[in-house]
């Protein structure tokens, strides 16, 4: 008796083609690259110390170079003794002239018992101003942050934000659709009036009136808001999926078994249709990062002290009127490249996992 090989699965068929696929392949390269970035990030590994004041305000990239300095160093030369109109002009140079030569300061007949802890802090804040570097490999924003950090953390925010409203969103829509097809009649009725209602208001504003309701900002309000607004097209696309299966003969057979309507469901039917939950994962983690950006550029977003892309380009709208770009540059090109390597391998995985091209 002859041994036949297994044929090859469906994954297996859909890996042998995606390695095929030299686009693929390094979109993949690109995807696996922004999340190793988003694991050291969140390990603090990464961008760990991206809120140090490393830089001076707005110091630009190095390629750039650091602009002349003529801001004065001493309090007495910021008192301008042309101004008649300033009344402290006096009174400041003869505090400095009194601070530079370790004098204690005479207020109006009375020393000054702070003068020597106001000179010791006056010297102190001297050294830090000193240690900020003037410019840095991609710049700095208004507080002195490396913009680079600031980029790979507010990565790690928008990226988890996408993942995991994705994955909400394909879970919801997978258990609406499987139902609805899978039963059918007053039950498909049902979901299809709620789908309905959803899909009848742009999808932009729905967003925004959840999030006008939730009020509370932070990630995982973001994530509630996309991931409850979302599953209306795995939704369409599974209940198709379900209503196609659920007359095949494994089905048949598995209910002359005495299976059960969840066992039929979701351990019969549900991996045949894998894929095409998997492909929504990918198509909604894109469209839910540029989500992010729209809702936290909106002010909707994340909460203060939280960095995100979305958060960047909103601060970017500002220092363009400065002639400050880098910080958008940064958060811009980050978010274009991961977008068009997710959306091309998004279009390899759905070409690979199309069972009629086995």
């Amino acid at each position: 008796m002859i041994d036949h090989p297994a044929s090859p699965g469906l994954w297996t068929l859909a890996w042998r083609r995606l390695r095929g696929d030299r686009v693929a392949m390094l979109s993949l390269a690109v995807v696996a690259l922004f999340l190793a970035l988003l694991v050291l990030s969140a390990c603090g590994l990464v961008a760990n110390d991206w809120e140090d004041e490393v830089a001076v305000s707005y110091a630009p990239p190095s390629f750039i170079g650091a602009p002349a300095s003529g801001a004065p160093s001493t309090v007495a030369a910021r008192a301008d003794s042309a101004n008649p109109f300033d009344p402290l002009a006096d009174d400041i140079r003869a505090i400095q002239a009194q601070l530079d030569r370790n004098a204690p300061v005479d207020m109006y007949g009375v020393e000054d018992p702070l003068a020597a802890d106001l000179k010791a802090l006056g010297a102190s804040s001297a050294v830090a101003a000193l240690a900020k570097r003037e410019t840095l490999p991609f710049g700095a924003d208004k507080w002195g942050h490396d913009v680079i950090k600031k980029t790979i953390k507010g990565g790690q925010t928008s990226i988890v934000v996408g993942l995991v409203a994705a994955l909400l969103a394909v879970t919801l829509g997978t258990l609406f659709g499987a139902v609805a097809g899978y039963f059918g009649g007053v039950v498909d009725d049902l979901f299809n009036w709620f789908y309905s209602i959803f899909t009848s208001i742009p999808s932009i504003l729905m967003i925004l009136t959840v999030a006008a309701v939730l009020q509370q900002k932070g990630v995982m309000t973001i994530v509630l808001i996309l991931g409850l607004t979302g599953w209306t097209g795995p939704f369409r696309l599974i209940r198709a999926e379900y209503m196609k299966h659920k007359a095949r003969e494994y089905v048949m057979a598995a209910d002359a078994i005495g299976a059960s309507h969840w066992r039929k469901m979701f351990s019969h039917i549900f991996p045949n249709v894998s894929h095409v939950a998997l492909v929504q994962v990918s198509i909604l983690v894109v469209g839910f990062i540029k989500a992010e950006v729209i809702l936290s550029f909106l002010g909707f977003g994340v909460p203060v002290g939280v960095v995100s892309w979305g958060s960047m380009l909103n601060e970017a709208q500002n220092e363009l009127i400065l002639g400050k770009w880098w910080q958008l540059t940064a958060a811009a090109l980050a978010m274009a490249v991961l977008v068009t390597a997710f959306s091309l391998l998004t279009d390899a995985l759905r070409d690979a996992l199309d069972p009629k091209l086995k």
